[in-house]
Formats: structure tokens, C-alpha cells, sequence
């Protein structure tokens, strides 16, 4: 194998040296503006890159609605919540909205009555969302109405989300069976690549439905079996203890021929899912659900050793374990 070579400091012998905090931001195959010659994400951007990292385990923690948040930036096609931003909102600024997706991708968008739309499943380019987002915020803000955010590389150092939202607001999502929320009542019609964008969006979206007498519980219908995925707020460890006991005990059912498949890990949260049968509606899952809400209660509760069977239990489920990010 090939030795790696040893890596250079950035800034070299005469060359103005400067600090991290004084390096702007640039393409990362741009040259690093330090002056050494090397391309930024070899040079400074590494070290920002990791500092961002180590900042966006949870890029949600400390916003109303956490779970929330992780459903709809990683499980929800189309929903809509209004946010309330620290101070009221500014002038000329009808309302600002956070919606799963917009069209042709865009980061947001400033409509032609000065509100806007924030959009939540977009790519991450400085590896912290709540950043990302805050900074597409912000430029939207400042926006022209009528016009649409562009993407950009967000420096490493910025205002977060958590900084701009008012945290004592609600958090209340609202789920769409379509994109129609792209396009305003009062619109005359769409334009024409938005109204194609619409059309593939809405041929893609998995009918899902949000459950009313849980937290973050999403139901959806896909061609094979319907699903519930539950984003849940425990630590991953006492929560896969939890279900162990009740998989152990056939606790984690939710009905004939439901079954508890495994989990995906998202935004540093636990999501569990189960499959149900294609007759199972949403309202069908309130009940079973609400009364599993109260099992797994008395299952966090409990300090208790794992039994032998509960640790087979608890294997299958981390086995069964996927990240979505």
C-alpha cells in the first residue's frame, strides 16, 4: 500500500498567517484563502468541517417539536408549520412557514405578498441544519418578494435555528395529501415548471397521515403493507432496553398482524416502525397506539436487568437498526 503523505500546516514560511475565525468560507475544491496553496477542504475547511460536526448530533434539540421536526425533514412528503420568529415577525413579512419540500428544490421562497416558505429537505451544506437553515432564513428575509432563495455554502461559524425561532411557541404540524400548498389560493395559476414540479411531487408522495393521541407517530400507506414510524425523544440505549421488554413479552403489537420491524436512527433520535396490514387505517392505529404509549411508560421505568430473553430481544432490534442520517 501506498503511504499517505504526511499533511502540511496551512501557511507556509512568509506567508501572512491568519486565524481560523478570520478565513472566509469558499467552494471547497477553491483554493484555501489562508494562502497556502492548498484546496480549502484540505486547508481550513477541514477543521471547520469538523467543528460543525461535532455541533450537529441533534441539530433540533432545544426547538418545541423535536420529533416533529425529525418526521418531517426525514419521513413526511408534504406539511406545512407555521414558525414564530424571536421579536414578531419584520415588516412586510406576512408570515413565515416551514414546509417539507418546494419546488424544483428551492432552499425558500418569498412570495409575491412578502411571506415565506422554508423548506426542510434540502441538503446540508456546512453538515449542521439547524444552521443551514437559519442562514436560508435569514436570506429570505431579505429577499425580494416574489422570488426564490438559492442555494449557497454556509460559513461554519453562523446563527442557528434555535436563535431565530421562538422556543416557547407550539410546534404543530400540518400534514398535505399533495404540494397544492405551493401555489397560493389567490394565485391566478402556477407556473408552468412549477406546476410540473407539483405534478411529480405529488405523484411520488406516500399518503401519510399524523396521529393525534401520541407525539410524532406518522402513519402511511405504501403499496405492500401500510406503516407506523414513531419518532420518540428517549435516549437510544434505555429505549431499546424498553422495547426489548416488551418484544420479549409480545408487547410491541398494535394489533393483529401488526409487528414492530426495527427502528432508523435520524437527527440523533430513535425512530421505531411497524408494519400493519393494508386494511389498518390511521384512526384504526389511535387506540393500539396510545395503549403501547403507556406500555412502553412502565418499560422506560423499570431498572431492572435484562432477562436472557429480553437480550435476544434487544440484539434483534439494533440488528434491525438503519441510519437515515
Amino acid at each position: 500500500m501506498a503511504k499517505k503523505r504526511p499533511q502540511t500546516k496551512a501557511g507556509k514560511a512568509g506567508q501572512a498567517q491568519v486565524t481560523s475565525g478570520e478565513i472566509p468560507v469558499v467552494g471547497a475544491r477553491e483554493p484555501c484563502p489562508c494562502g497556502s496553496g492548498r484546496r480549502y477542504k484540505a486547508c481550513h475547511g477541514r477543521s471547520a468541517a469538523h467543528a460543525v460536526t461535532e455541533l450537529v448530533q441533534r441539530p433540533f434539540e432545544g426547538l418545541p417539536g423535536e420529533c416533529d421536526w425529525v418526521a418531517l425533514r426525514e419521513l413526511v412528503p408534504a406539511a406545512t408549520v407555521p414558525l414564530t420568529l424571536k421579536g414578531g415577525l419584520p415588516e412586510g413579512v406576512p408570515s413565515v412557514t416551514l414546509a417539507t419540500v418546494l419546488p424544483m428544490a428551492w432552499p425558500a421562497l418569498r412570495r409575491d405578498d412578502g411571506s415565506v416558505l422554508l423548506a426542510l429537505q434540502n441538503d446540508s451544506s456546512s453538515g449542521d441544519l439547524a444552521r443551514d437553515l437559519a442562514d436560508t432564513l435569514q436570506r429570505a428575509l431579505e429577499t425580494e418578494p416574489g422570488n426564490p432563495v438559492p442555494p449557497r455554502r454556509v460559513p461554519a461559524e453562523g446563527t442557528r435555528l434555535q436563535e431565530l425561532l421562538d422556543t416557547d411557541a407550539p410546534f404543530a404540524p400540518e400534514v398535505h395529501t399533495g404540494f397544492e400548498f405551493w401555489i397560493p389560493a389567490s394565485a391566478d395559476g402556477a407556473d408552468p415548471e412549477v406546476a410540473a414540479s407539483l405534478e411529480r411531487a405529488n405523484a411520488a408522495a406516500i399518503p401519510t397521515v399524523k396521529l393525534t393521541g401520541v407525539d410524532s407517530a406518522y402513519w402511511c400507506e405504501t403499496p405492500d403493507k401500510n406503516h407506523l414510524r414513531w419518532v420518540m425523544p428517549h435516549p437510544e440505549e434505555k429505549l431499546l432496553d424498553a422495547l426489548a421488554r416488551l418484544q420479549a413479552g409480545e408487547g410491541t403489537s398494535l394489533g393483529e398482524n401488526t409487528r414492530l420491524v426495527g427502528s432508523f436512527r435520524a437527527h440523533g433520535l430513535m425512530v421505531p416502525v411497524w408494519d400493519l396490514p393494508t386494511s389498518m387505517t390511521a384512526e384504526q392505529c389511535e387506540k393500539p397506539a396510545a395503549e403501547f404509549a403507556e406500555r412502553l411508560a412502565g418499560a422506560l421505568a423499570s431498572d431492572a436487568p435484562l432477562t436472557a430473553e429480553e437480550r435476544r430481544a434487544r440484539g434483534g432490534l439494533t440488528n434491525r437498526q438503519v441510519t437515515l442520517s
